[in-house]
């Protein structure tokens, strides 16, 4: 490919595809095969703790038609599983993988990260399709990462996705409304397509409840389901705990970011806040810090980003590109940060402790957002935003006996919202009594009656 093509090409590309090639550590190929990745990218792949298990995995999906991963964050589930199935033949006779994903900053980072260790350009072999943005090849894309609620809207058109090989839930633990409605869509289409396969990916899922939404005391219609627990995690994490509450976990983030900056090696850090506005004040209050630190000897740079759901596309991507190593990186995040994105080199965890989760009111109809303490699941998957490519250490800002009481698991948005646009997209989909569909987990009667 001459310079000219090639810039041609590259002013065709949407922004995330033009950030994840400036994010590759890989040649881009003059001879129109994509990119030229390094050895050290297949060795990082086999460092991965899922990397012992691909033939296993193979092997039960060869078996069963439901198989049910749970692992630590950071064993490369989200990114290996779907290789492995592509180098096995998975995605061959015009069929395609798919991977679903909660959030489109999480399928938009990992199609990146995927096509960046397949050697192709985001679109190719390797895809993402989020709403208002379809980054694929119809004739080449064999790994299509996506939404949960493009899945769904493609069930809409094509019932039996005729198309998908295998169709893979990452994530399944954050039980968005979204998708228990996926799981209780494919537990029907599985009943129709024998050759179909379904894995169910997560790392604090109750892996034994799924089995036996999917399986049946009565063989002839139960649905075969196998479980696989991936043990380790790529690099150690060491937890720190307070003594005593914090008043404000806002400005308490903050400092502990500066004591981490002033004490601590090199590393970016990654901090968990609720929302916006706080997410906010925090960067405006670190770029305070880093301006008045500008031209300190000794001190290395500090850059602040924010990471949240209503930030343009553009402006999320920032958070994933590298700086130089003089300048160490903060991301300031919601828990759009919690699972499935790797920002390269976090080596600190800011943990407040809070999240902000939406509540719906059947007797008013009314929705409404309230921060509340996050749950052990959710501060196990922050913490393993650490440890993925280094060694990492997570600061909570609560107290360890605080943590023991917090619950096992985030309520299922299913048990907390309105079901008023699913329940229409249900029924287009030919299900007439709603309140008998097979949810994984069944929505509060007053809700449904609502």
């Amino acid at each position: 490919m001459t310079s000219g093509l090639l810039r041609t090409h590259l002013q065709n590309l949407s922004i995330p595809q033009l950030f994840i090639i400036q994010m590759c550590p890989c040649q881009y190929s003059s001879r129109g095969k994509g990119f030229q990745c390094s050895k050290s990218i297949q060795q990082q792949r086999e460092r991965l703790p899922v990397f012992k298990n691909r033939k296993h995995i193979l092997y039960l999906l060869e078996k069963h038609q439901v198989l049910i991963i749970t692992g630590e964050t950071g064993s490369g589930k989200s990114t290996q599983i779907p290789q492995y199935l592509m180098e096995a033949g998975w995605a061959g006779k015009g069929r395609t993988i798919a991977i679903t994903q909660p959030r489109r900053v999480a399928a938009i980072s990992l199609a990146g990260r995927v096509a960046e260790e397949v050697g192709c350009l985001v679109g190719e072999t390797v895809g993402y399709c989020v709403r208002f943005d379809d980054c694929t090849d119809k004739e080449f894309t064999k790994i299509k990462f996506m939404t949960e609620g493009i899945l769904i809207n493609e069930i809409m058109t094509k019932p039996l996705l005729p198309s998908y090989s295998v169709i893979m839930l990452d994530e399944a633990h954050e039980r968005t409304l979204s998708a228990d409605i996926c799981l209780g869509l494919m537990k029907k289409i599985l009943k129709k397509r024998p050759e179909l396969r379904l894995i169910v990916s997560s790392a604090t899922l109750d892996a034994e409840v799924l089995r036996d939404f999917f399986s049946s005391h009565d063989e002839s219609k139960g649905i075969s389901a196998a479980i696989l627990s991936i043990e380790g995690r790529a690099y150690p994490v060491d937890i720190y705990y307070l003594n005593e509450p914090v008043p404000n976990y806002v400005k308490a983030s903050v400092d502990t970011v500066i004591k981490i900056h002033e004490g601590q090696p090199a590393g970016n850090v990654l901090v968990f806040l609720t929302g916006q506005e706080e997410v906010d004040e925090a960067v405006d209050m670190l770029k305070e810090y880093a301006r008045n630190r500008k031209n300190t000897p000794g001190v290395m740079g500090m850059y602040a980003l924010r990471l949240y759901g209503s930030l343009p596309q553009s402006e999320q991507m920032k958070a994933f590109q590298p700086l130089s190593p003089k300048v160490r990186k903060i991301v300031v995040a919601t828990n759009i940060a919690e699972a499935s994105v790797t920002i390269n080199g976090i080596a600190y965890v800011v943990d407040s402790g809070f999240v902000k989760l939406n509540f719906f009111n059947p007797r008013t109809s009314t929705d409404a957002l309230v921060v509340v303490p996050t749950s052990q699941s959710s501060a196990e998957q922050r913490a393993g935003r650490a440890g993925r490519v280094c060694s990492g250490k997570v600061y909570r800002l609560y107290r360890e006996e605080d943590f023991k009481k917090l619950p096992p698991h985030t309520v299922p948005e299913i048990q907390r919202s309105s079901l008023a646009t699913f329940v229409l997209q249900l029924k287009s989909l030919g299900v007439d009594n709603v309140a008998r569909f097979d949810f994984p987990a069944a929505p509060p009667s007053r809700i449904m009656i609502n």
